[in-house]
């Protein structure tokens, strides 16, 4: 059941369930906003997904020197990557993913019946899901993410979309999140079904028709019975991290190994220490840059500045290939607008923002590489 309707004190709810990229569900919102005449439309979308379904995405103002040097290199591809997959799920099917969201929204224009955003704000979901998720979910994300990126997926069709729309497979399915992702859950579903429920019940009138994901139907209904104090779901906390202090510990480390070979084993050992640091961070680098198919030159860059940037905590090598990188092929206009159109590896290769975006990050991950080796190397080196 896609329609559910609930009575509260103060108001009645109607929670529409939809499947994003489902023309059926873009049925049911009309008829159900028609129906039901509601005083107020709820969407499940924040102002910022609301002007990119409004207007269009603007990727022309993404700044890339800024994505790359703030450490939201790989917060901003995971979030490329989905936006990409919904896209292509939604090819498919001829329907542009939000399209529903956006039928809510102009019915309700043309009724004159005010519009409540009901999700938290993107950019605060993420951040949290980022910082909650631990090292080994991490990883794991990485891998499935990347493993269904380069596998041809069957095919999706109306009816499987419609299948999956059964409350019992789409319980299965949150519950097999849980267990896999367990923190990824707890932000991405459990926080924001409290969110909304709160927005619903916080929204003015005594009816309120809200359109959502029908994986948040469930969830929102439980949180409906009360308001709840939802201030700390708005906040992200800064907390160190352990690739924080890791940063801080490689330089420190280091300096213990340069002190043990001078004064332990002499000049000789000293510079072989220097030596390999050089060579095995380096290597590692270019190793992990030329995953990205870059310029001869990047390479190098790579190469001579992993040495020195894995020792200073406030840079990273991949920004230097970057840079380099981006004297070659420098983007244009039309691979801002394509950003939204990448369906496949090739595809990422050839836009240059992409490009640019992964020989940063397979540049570092080179010299993360390199590291972990590095210190193991050196102390057998000097044991």
């Amino acid at each position: 059941m896609a329609v559910e309707k609930i009575k509260t004190k103060e108001k009645t709810i109607v929670l529409v369930g939809t499947a994003h990229i489902s023309r059926e569900s873009i049925e049911l919102v009309k008829k159900t906003i028609e129906k039901e005449k509601p005083g107020i439309v709820g969407v499940e979308l924040d102002m910022q997904r609301f002007q990119q379904l409004k207007m269009g995405r603007h990727w022309q103002e993404m700044d890339i020197g800024r994505i790359i040097k703030e450490g939201k290199l790989y917060l901003f591809l995971i979030n490329l990557l989905l936006s990409n997959l919904q896209r292509r799920l939604g090819d498919e099917l001829e329907v542009a993913p939000g399209t529903e969201m956006l039928e809510a929204m102009k019915i309700a224009e043309e009724k004159k019946i005010p519009i409540a955003l009901l999700d938290r704000d993107i950019q605060v979901t993420m951040k949290r899901a980022f910082q909650n998720t631990g090292i080994v979910e991490k990883i794991k994300l990485g891998l499935q993410l990347i493993s269904g990126f380069f596998q041809e997926g069957e095919a999706l069709t109306k009816e499987k979309v419609e299948e999956l729309k059964k409350t019992d497979i789409l319980n299965r399915l949150m519950a097999d999140l849980g267990r896999e992702f367990p923190s990824l859950k707890k932000t991405l579903v459990d926080e924001r079904d409290l969110f909304i429920a709160n927005q619903i019940l916080d929204a003015p009138g005594k009816k309120i028709v809200a359109v959502l994901g029908l994986g948040h139907l469930e969830g929102v209904k439980k949180y409906l019975d009360k308001k709840r104090d939802t201030r700390e779901l708005m906040q992200v906390k800064k907390k160190k991290s352990i690739l924080g202090v890791l940063k801080y510990l490689v330089p420190a480390l280091f300096v213990v190994f340069i002190a043990y070979a001078f004064f332990a084993k002499g000049i000789g050992a000293t510079l072989d220490v220097f030596f390999w640091w050089f060579l095995i961070t380096g290597i590692c680098s270019a190793i992990g840059s030329l995953f990205s198919r870059p310029h001869p030159l990047t390479v190098l860059t790579a190469f001579v500045a992993a040495p020195f940037t894995t020792l200073h905590p406030a840079l990273a090598s991949g920004w230097f290939a970057a840079g380099v990188e981006m004297k070659y092929k420098s983007p244009k206009v039309k691979d801002f607008e394509t950003l939204g159109k990448l369906n496949s590896y090739s595809d990422w290769e050839k836009n240059r923002v992409t490009h640019l975006l992964m020989v940063a990050a397979f540049t570092n991950i080179g010299s993360t590489i390199g590291v972990v080796i590095a210190f193991p190397y050196l102390l057998a080196l000097l044991g």
